[in-house]
């Protein structure tokens, strides 16, 4: 059976490592790579930059901000898409007041206080119940410096920038699944219902005990909700 090509699109302050149990477990049905989220400051440079070095068709998966580039990649090229995941993600723009908490940060990143993923942030992003797992909080802490104070602006400036797509996803015509961890408190439940009712063939999946950085926190189940995915005709 060919494998189906699989772009994979991280979220803010993450790399590739927000995908490595799924590049690692999906690899027999699936190729795939991860998508360029570091250089640009605005959803729609980062979506063609992934759509320039991205196979003619191929599915996409996207978590967070990477959802965000997700729907902007549907936007530009539907027809190079053959089925989409959105994980722990929105499909509404930015309330005023999350855009003026990314505005603050942003400032305090300019003025030389940009610490990543500090440990007062972490249980916006993992399960409660997962705030001791060194080897996960650290990994997303790595993640974090990797991407670094300027990539963390461009992100941020690019995620302030972006427009609600609940009435595009009514245009969307392949299947789709929307995932999200049952305790995000960043995207919480309600906004994938929304987006899950928007979409004409979407799947909502919960994963329980999970928070926002969900392929990590619960690889295995991830995984296999994917890997589904992947298979569903």
């Amino acid at each position: 059976m060919a494998k189906t090509p699989l772009v994979l699109v991280p979220g803010l302050l993450c790399d590739d490592a927000l995908w490595k149990p799924q590049i690692d477990w999906l690899s027999d049905i699936a190729e795939p790579t991860v998508g360029d989220t570091l250089q640009d400051d605005s959803l729609s440079n980062m979506a063609a930059r992934i759509l320039d070095s991205a196979p003619d068709r191929f599915a996409l998966a996207g978590l967070s901000m990477g959802g965000y580039v997700c729907m902007e990649i549907m936007r530009q090229a539907p027809e190079r898409v053959e089925r989409l995941a959105l994980l722990d993600t929105s499909g509404r723009a930015d309330s005023a007041e999350q855009n003026k908490r990314r505005r603050d940060l942003i400032e305090l990143a300019k003025i030389g206080k940009f610490k990543g993923v500090t440990p007062r942030l972490m249980p916006l992003l993992i399960h409660t119940e997962r705030q001791q797992d060194t080897a996960l909080t650290t990994c997303v802490i790595d993640m974090a410096s990797r991407v670094g104070q300027q990539g963390f602006l461009r992100q941020q400036t690019a995620i302030m920038g972006r427009r609600s797509q609940l009435e595009a996803m009514r245009t969307y015509d392949l299947p789709v699944m929307v995932l999200c961890g049952r305790e995000d408190a960043l995207t919480p439940l309600e906004l994938h219902e929304e987006m899950a009712d928007s979409i004409p063939d979407a799947r909502l999946c919960i994963v329980e005990e999970c928070g926002h950085l969900s392929t990590l926190e619960r690889p295995h189940a991830v995984t296999a909700l994917l890997r589904d995915w992947l298979l569903r005709n």
